[in-house]
């Protein structure tokens, strides 16, 4: 494959830096993007609504969604390329990668007539932030084991249950939540999902504090929460087939930004400034030799994301690339950002932690899991690109009721 940009591509890339240059400045040499998440800071989550605006009323948000809803129907080249580009400049943290990233597809895909025309081009301008309510303290990897419940009242459901980690909940307007409606139906079959206002009554948000003092996740909590069931999300208890259209454009959206953040480069730069007992960590054959694996093992990384590239430029459907750089660059960039901390020494565990290596370090547990663990991972890279044998499921057609640990 050519990797050089087609002319068309080229005009394209110098129209999105040529706007970028208007409103926003270049990163500085060794600064990296800002991360995904918000803690408790009104004002950066306004930042982030007026940039996504910006970019929404000159044609730069959502660029391969319909005109119709906000879009402009480009490819996907496109918005790689714009990718690439806006992460080169000073932008805010992206605060939109769930609604914009998972959900919007989703409700293209499955969601009525009037739920697009609601919800969709508040949701690309950034109007409206929305969150995702899958996971729950007793179903993470296994999503499809949860409890939440929703029963029918009239025209509306109740719902009842408990999610988590649920990022960005306390300054969302809407979510998306899978909830169980057929306890008696496999636990595959039994799910509806919806759409739910999280300043309903009965919802209750506990930011999870995280070891860097963060708070961006959530524990979400229903109690007696009314939802229309004009903002049901596909058909009743084929909830299953919503929340996989989810799952997958996570685990797209998730690999979309690449091997961003701290790296190789840093490391570099780090090692320079660093001294150890033998002078400049530089100078250190065995600190050299880790950083030129970790460039490698990038660099691969790096062509890997190419062959999602080429099928995109080719009109094709990217095969099980994303899952294998989930699963070597998520540990990969742990292994760097921990070498980072050391190369600082003894100064480097009391450091700020919204230092680069700090940062980096805190974060990565986090990416080993979200949008599917390692296990998950090697699960899929397993059994549909090896083709190897499916894990035994015991439980796949038991009435979800009927299962131990879900007896009333």
């Amino acid at each position: 494959m050519d990797f050089n940009d087609s002319p068309a591509e080229a005009g394209f890339r110098a129209e999105a830096r040529a706007f970028l240059e208007r409103h926003t400045e270049l990163l500085a040499p060794g600064e990296t993007p800002p991360g995904p998440f918000i803690g408790e800071d009104p004002e950066a989550v306004r930042r982030s609504q007026a940039w996504q605006a910006l970019k929404f009323d000159n044609g730069w948000a959502c660029l391969t969604w319909p005109t119709g809803f906000g879009g402009r129907g480009l490819g996907p080249m496109e918005q790689v390329i714009w990718t690439q580009e806006e992460l080169r400049y000073r932008t805010p943290v992206n605060i939109f990668s769930i609604g914009i990233g998972m959900l919007g597809p989703t409700l293209m895909k499955h969601g009525t007539h009037g739920q697009k025309t609601r919800h969709l081009r508040k949701m690309a301008r950034g109007d409206e932030v929305w969150c995702q309510l899958f996971s729950e303290p007793g179903a993470g990897s296994d999503v499809a084991g949860l409890t939440t419940r929703a029963r029918r009242d009239g025209a509306d459901w109740l719902l009842e249950g408990q999610k988590t980690w649920n990022t960005g909940a306390h300054f969302c307007k809407w979510g998306v939540i899978i909830v169980r409606t057929d306890p008696a139906a496999p636990k595959h079959k039994g799910l509806t999902c919806f759409i739910v206002d999280m300043h309903s009554p009965g919802i209750e948000i506990r930011p999870i504090r995280q070891m860097d003092g963060g708070s961006g996740f959530n524990d979400v909590f229903f109690s007696g929460v009314r939802v229309s069931d004009e903002n049901r999300v596909g058909a009743v208890d084929d909830g299953w087939r919503v929340a996989i259209t989810t799952l997958m454009n996570e685990r797209a959206a998730i690999g979309a930004r690449g091997m961003t953040g701290f790296g190789p480069a840093d490391l570099v730069r780090l090692a320079r400034e660093a001294h150890g007992p033998r002078g400049k960590a530089i100078e250190d054959s065995a600190v050299r030799a880790r950083i030129a694996d970790f460039h490698v093992r990038s660099a691969g990384l790096r062509y890997t994301t190419y062959r999602t590239l080429t099928a995109l430029s080719r009109g094709e459907t990217p095969g099980p690339e994303n899952s294998i750089h989930k699963l070597v660059g998520a540990p990969l960039r742990q292994q760097m950002a921990a070498l980072g901390v050391e190369l600082q020494g003894q100064a480097g565990a009391a450091m700020d932690p919204g230092y680069g290596a700090q940062a980096a370090w805190l974060a990565a547990p986090g990416m080993r899991l979200a949008g599917g663990t390692d296990e998950i991972m090697r699960n899929i890279i397993a059994e549909r690109v090896l083709g190897l044998p499916a894990e035994p499921r015991t439980d796949k057609d038991l009435p979800f009721a009927a299962m131990r640990g879900n007896r009333s």
